[in-house]
């Protein structure tokens, strides 16, 4: 076994506690921004969402299976490489594709879509594609999960908010609207900061371990990011909805990640650190991305950029 798969980084049961009631008021600010039109823009206008869909809850775990048994990481890294490809777009992908000059509407319809899915998607395929991941068997008693506990977890955590910021935007769109901005500072800074705090305590591991992950994320990101665009492109699709599919493909929900390790996987150090640097990089990535395409015109038909 590697070095990294026998660390932990753990939290005490009131800090995990503490961690969950953080990601559930992230997704009750999440869907502050959802209406049930959202969801209906998908049977009028299907080519785009589905082609997006498809690169993010198809492409993103295949392409993720190729770079594990390419660059052949340690298994936790590894599993939590394929546990990130699992999980829904990041909310922060949102924002990034607005400043892309991209289309806001696909990428806010993509996050929707697959924040609601993984309540499926993400416990059944990190079930069946667990076992795939080289060495992973003798990691057999940390990584076992009964699939429908993870999936009771993310309607907590996910599900629920969601649904009642739905039903409050609805409901009342004018408090909503005063809601949405601080909400979602409050939440986000809350979020951070915790993570941070708890993490520190196991600043030892993190400092040597950090390096063995870093090249593996930012690879995994600028792979993600790629495919997502040339999927789109491929597919005939616009300029404005190729960035918002590259950028929803490449940016995760590593919150939701993080959170499942603690609560399922003991804090296995190598796909704690997999997912806590994505969180990190992503919105790097994501940054430096918009900044570029924000300077380059959209043109109607696609153009390779």
């Amino acid at each position: 076994m590697n070095a990294i798969d026998a660390i932990k980084i753990n939290f005490n049961p009131e800090q995990l506690t503490l961690l969950n009631i953080c990601l559930a008021f992230i997704m009750f600010g999440v869907a502050l921004d959802l209406r049930i039109d959202n969801f209906r823009k998908l049977l009028k206008r299907p080519k785009a969402p589905l082609i997006g869909l498809s690169s993010q809850l198809i492409l993103l775990p295949i392409l993720t299976i190729g770079l594990i048994y390419l660059f052949r990481p340690a298994p936790s890294i590894a599993l939590g490489m394929l546990l990130v490809s699992t999980c829904p777009g990041g909310n922060v992908s949102n924002f990034a594709v607005h400043l892309s000059r991209a289309n806001t509407a696909l990428s806010v319809l993509m996050t929707s879509i697959s924040t609601l899915a993984a309540v499926v998607i993400t416990p059944l395929y990190f079930t069946l594609l667990a076992p795939v991941v080289p060495g992973s068997a003798g990691l057999q008693s940390d990584i076992y999960v009964d699939p429908m506990s993870m999936v009771t977890t993310i309607v907590q955590l996910i599900l629920v908010p969601l649904l009642i910021g739905m039903w409050l935007h609805a409901r009342f769109p004018k408090t909503t609207t005063m809601l949405k901005k601080p909400v979602r500072t409050l939440s986000m800074a809350i979020f951070i900061g915790f993570v941070i705090f708890a993490l520190y305590a196991n600043y030892d591991n993190i400092v040597n371990y950090l390096h063995i992950v870093f090249y593996l994320v930012v690879i995994h990101n600028a792979a993600a990011l790629f495919v997502g665009y040339q999927w789109a492109f491929r597919n005939g699709l616009p300029q404005a909805d190729a960035r918002a599919i590259s950028i929803e493909t490449g940016i995760q929900n590593s919150g939701l990640a993080l959170i499942l390790i603690f609560n399922f996987f003991d804090g296995l150090g190598g796909m704690a650190l997999v997912a806590a640097f994505w969180g990190v990089w992503h919105l790097i990535s994501a940054f430096l991305l918009s900044l570029w395409w924000q300077y380059r015109p959209i043109t109607r038909s696609p153009v390779n950029e």
